[in-house]
């Protein structure tokens, strides 16, 4: 599979905010899949393979209601597109001006002064702060911490014989292991918690960012004045002088990609393991680790299914498509990582997926995320090892949304046991 870029002939814009694909009857402009909805979330990879039927590596999306993207599900299209910073930035100021405050996607989507959201010497700067900042997790310590936090919470229900590891477990595990982190007291904790809820999810995701951003906000005070050993305090401290807006900006990164992915992995790896004979159904007897199931889950339904977004500086030639200047590509990790152009055979073992991305704006917390995904789920099942899904498979919901694949409960099932010994 070849990508050719090359800029647009002037006599020829691509229609405003959707791809152009050539040949198509409808002038080029197809019509566009939705991401937001719940038939969406139910079923991605039937959409996918719809999707790659009809337009191939790049399809025209609505991402919520009147707002278009491109999506990106041909893994060589991906790779070329993550690789080429200088033709496809992070920056979305010029296409923002477009979109209505109120839009559910703008706050996740909008320009903040992080690694995210920017390209060039810009993005040097803020990720060589954040990458000092994640440098120096002690994963050994991390792991310990996840040991203690995860005994109290499995202690809360294993006498009961059932459990939504949803909201029991992977949530407030990952995210008391995240404040711990980043030295955040309960309180803050809570709000923080409350406000990135809401922007997951786009529902009230403009009340989600005030309430997350004053919260942090105190955070950052604290540890201007009182350092210690957290993530918060090596932002604060570090040579690159971050300014207060640019120290809340990326804290509110860490959190985004801590809080959603990792639950979303501990719990999208459980289901597999519950539901797939070759871990073991009930865990008993299993033939493969729990690596093996991140691994596939990483490559099948990695938690942030479609993100890592760009917008091309000027009209672009993407294969068979015109890409409209300043108009979001989104990387489909998920469909890419499910290319039948690259697909073949068993994963196991093989971890070259995109999960954490490529190219500059790889995630730089790989190891201590895996630490505390497996560790979670190691703990949980050692504990639990009869743990079984209480309902059946297909009733299993998943959470609408465009960026995530989040189920939204894991019911489970399990014979009582008596509680583990606090570490």
């Amino acid at each position: 599979m070849t990508t050719q870029h090359s800029p647009v002939p002037q006599q020829q814009p691509p229609f405003a905010g959707s791809p152009v694909v050539r040949g198509e009857p409808t002038g080029g402009v197809g019509p566009r899949f939705s991401l937001y909805t719940e038939e969406f979330a139910g079923d991605p990879h039937r959409a996918y393979v719809a999707m790659r039927s009809r337009y191939g590596s790049l399809v025209p999306i609505d991402l919520a209601p009147d707002v278009p993207a491109t999506l990106v599900i041909g893994y060589e299209a991906a790779v070329r597109i993550l690789n080429d910073p200088d033709r496809f930035p992070a920056d979305p100021r010029t296409w923002q001006t477009s979109i209505p405050p109120d839009s559910p996607v703008r706050p996740m989507m909008e320009w903040y002064p992080n690694a995210l959201r920017n390209s060039g010497d810009l993005h040097l700067r803020y990720r060589q702060a954040y990458v000092h900042a994640i440098d120096g997790i002690d994963l050994h310590e991390l792991n310990q911490t996840v040991e203690r936090l995860a005994v109290p919470l499995i202690n809360s229900f294993c006498e009961t014989g059932k459990a939504d590891l949803v909201t029991q477990y992977a949530f407030p595990l990952v995210f008391e292991v995240l404040n711990r982190m980043v030295g955040c007291t309960p309180e803050l904790g809570e709000r923080v918690a409350n406000g990135m809820a809401a922007l997951f999810d786009t529902v009230n995701a403009e009340w989600g960012m005030k309430h997350l951003s004053e919260a942090l906000m105190e955070l950052i005070f604290q540890k201007r004045s009182d350092p210690g050993s957290d993530v918060t305090s090596r932002l604060v401290h570090h040579p690159a002088k971050l300014d207060d807006e640019e120290l809340l900006s990326n804290l509110i990164s860490f959190y985004g990609a801590g809080v959603e992915p990792q639950q979303n992995l501990i719990n999208n790896t459980l289901l597999l393991m519950m539901t797939d004979e070759r871990f073991g159904g009930s865990m008993l007897g299993g033939s493969l680790s729990t690596r093996d199931a991140l691994d596939e889950v990483l490559f099948n339904d990695p938690p942030m299914a479609n993100f890592c977004t760009t917008y091309p500086r000027q009209p672009i030639l993407v294969e068979n498509t015109w890409l409209p200047a300043h108009q979001p590509v989104l990387i489909s990790l998920s469909a890419c990582n499910n290319d039948p152009a690259i697909r073949g055979g068993d994963h196991i073992g093989n971890r070259s997926h995109l999960a954490w991305s490529i190219g500059p704006h790889t995630c730089p917390a790989k190891s201590p995320a895996l630490v505390v995904v497996q560790g979670a789920i190691d703990l949980l099942l050692d504990a639990l090892p009869e743990l079984e899904l209480a309902v059946p498979s297909e009733e299993i919901g998943w959470r609408p949304g465009p960026f995530h694949r989040a189920l939204a409960a894991l019911p489970v099932s399990f014979p009582p046991a008596p509680p583990l010994n606090t570490v």
